[in-house]
């Protein structure tokens, strides 16, 4: 007769008054504050919360990665035994055998100068203590265990040889080399394409339950959590604020943070639409004397919104079969944007979106003739811009203008934003000083940032107040359209909220049209009025967000949607 495996009662991570401190300039940054946190074996706990909580210093400090200079108190008992205390050696033993970690950008986190089979070799060798055949032949069998096709031939490519998708299953390949008892994955879907992003967690849960294996999710994804994790820790400024199982705190959040990021996140049980309301905004007190924090959530007032123009209405903007190639150095072509046709309407937000790799951002460029067509029509305003010389094209410039996915990457550090906006001004000719003057103040003033902004640099803002920057230099030239690349994905649940407030106030008060691009289903479902679908540089589907959503025609659509955490049960069989 087989024995029932009785689960010990001691939870197998448990992390007791962590603090965490680092040398900051100014003096000391609490980084982590009296966390408690426990994880048992076999288990899912997420750990969720915005950028600068404490999620990644938590993880870090479970394997005793923290910087040089931070210091930790408290403890971390990992099956009994305290990581916080322990010898440098029994550390090493430990980190890679009995604990795993999962990188969010496998880019920066695998060798680029080292095959990946050498990379999992190497941990393999390291704690298994294998022969150098034996290493290799577990390696093509953990490749396999990933998924990755053609293992054996793919064992000795490099990093750039593989997609993202793939270079991440190779980290959970390597993570796994020595059947971990403990996985912390750290954001490990966030620069993932959704039906990726699917793969991915199937393949984490997968493991976790063939190994009894515990998983840490460290994650902002609400979405991800619900489907996802057994139970949930919310960190907010470094501590704590609420823990619960995750079905009893997506139906009753007990802390006023947690309610404010479920109403601000547009995780796919929720059919908002920007026509019918705004999202709740996190709006943060804190008491000068006690420092105690009071949280409210903020829901701005919506008022009507036009209906997008009539048909018999002129289109701002027509596409006609466009074409884009790329020459390769094997000699082929690429065809990046491959026929592909459509109007936008005056204040009309039309949604783009597909996976990594479908032309998204090639059509973009096209469009604002940053890359020049193959062949094809782009009628902005009844002219065809596509055939115009840089010369005659410079007019037409400022009619179009973009939103970039990275607010850091896409502002100068070196200059203050008076200056990037005002050499945006004198590009397309506002030459009176008071007058360029009186544009800046009157659009910082318009996007939410403070007066004294403008003598300010990009590195003194935070993500959502550079994105606002963003806006203000594509907005300052008063343009008809505006074509937003992934304008919030790199943003936190609130901050998002805020941002998509304020494009749809933008777009009611300066009459604006948007091409609005973005791998986030959710995002534009709420936010766009039609949607095309992109595949292989083709459109394969073009609907009202409705329909997109609850009715969808192809069978790409029908598997990006299905991908979304939460969405299968909305599509028939």
């Amino acid at each position: 007769m087989a024995l029932e495996l009785i689960p010990p009662s001691a939870p197998l991570l448990d992390i007791r008054g962590l603090d965490i401190q680092f040398r900051g300039a100014r003096g000391p940054i609490q980084a982590v504050r009296g966390l408690d946190l426990t994880i048992q074996r076999g288990e899912t706990l997420a750990l969720v919360g915005e950028s600068g909580c404490g999620k990644s210093t938590t993880a870090l400090a479970i394997l005793r990665l923290l910087a040089p200079g931070a210091t930790l108190s408290g403890s971390i008992l990992f099956d009994g035994r305290d990581i916080v205390a322990m010898p440098a050696a029994e550390l090493r033993a430990l980190r890679g055998r009995d604990i795993s970690m999962v990188f969010q950008e496998p880019m920066t986190s695998l060798n680029p100068v080292h095959s990946i089979g050498a990379q999992i070799i190497e941990t393999l060798r390291q704690h298994e203590h294998l022969t150098a055949a034996a290493a290799r032949k577990r390696a093509i069998e953990l490749l396999d265990l990933v998924r990755i096709p053609e293992p054996q031939r793919r064992l000795d490519d490099f990093p750039h040889h593989l997609s993202g998708g793939q270079r991440q299953r190779v980290m959970i390949a390597m993570a796994m080399a020595c059947r971990p008892r403990l996985l912390v994955a750290d954001e490990p879907t966030t620069a993932l394409d959704v039906t990726v992003q699917a793969q991915i967690l199937e393949l984490l849960d997968g493991l976790r339950r063939a190994f009894d294996m515990a998983l840490l999710l460290i994650t902002h994804d609400l979405g991800l959590v619900a489907q996802w994790a057994d139970r949930v820790a919310v960190m907010y400024a470094g501590e704590k604020v609420e823990e619960a199982a995750t079905a009893e705190l997506f139906a009753r959040p007990a802390h006023a943070y947690t309610r404010g990021l479920l109403g601000a996140s547009l995780h796919a049980g929720r059919s908002l639409h920007y026509t019918a309301e705004r999202l709740p905004e996190i709006r943060v007190r804190v008491d000068a004397a006690t420092q105690a924090r009071d949280f409210a959530l903020h829901l701005p007032t919506a008022t009507p919104v036009q209906k997008a123009a009539a048909v018999a209405c002129a289109p701002l903007l027509s596409v006609q079969d466009l074409h884009t190639e790329y020459a390769t150095r094997q000699g082929g072509v690429v065809h990046a944007v491959d026929g592909v046709s459509f109007d936008i309407a005056p204040g009309e937000t039309l949604g783009l979106v597909g996976e990594s790799g479908c032309g998204k951002s090639t059509l973009s460029r096209t469009l604002l003739r940053l890359v020049q067509p193959t062949s094809g029509r782009i009628v902005l305003g009844g002219v065809d811009i596509a055939p115009l010389n840089a010369r005659a094209l410079k007019p037409w410039r400022r009619r179009m203008q973009m939103v970039f996915q990275d607010p850091y990457a896409s502002l100068n550090p070196r200059r203050s934003v008076f200056d990037i906006l005002d050499s945006v001004l004198l590009v397309h000719g506002v030459d009176q000083r008071d007058e360029r003057r009186q544009r800046i103040a009157r659009i910082l003033d318009r996007v939410g940032l403070p007066a004294d902004a403008a003598a300010r640099y990009p590195n003194e803002f935070s993500g959502g107040q550079r994105q606002r920057i963003g806006i203000a230099r594509a907005l300052i030239v008063r343009p008809s359209l505006v074509v937003l690349d992934e304008p919030v994905s790199a943003l936190d649940v609130s901050v998002q909220a805020q941002i998509l407030n304020l494009l749809v106030e933008l777009k009611e008060d300066f009459g604006l049209s948007y091409l609005f691009i973005s791998h986030d289903l959710s995002v534009v479902r709420y936010f766009a009025d039609r949607v095309l679908v992109m595949h292989q540089g083709r459109i394969v589907e073009t609907g009202s967000h409705q329909d997109i959503w609850e009715r969808p025609q192809h069978a790409y659509t029908r598997s990006l949607i299905a991908s979304v955490p939460g969405a299968q049960h909305r599509l028939a069989a």
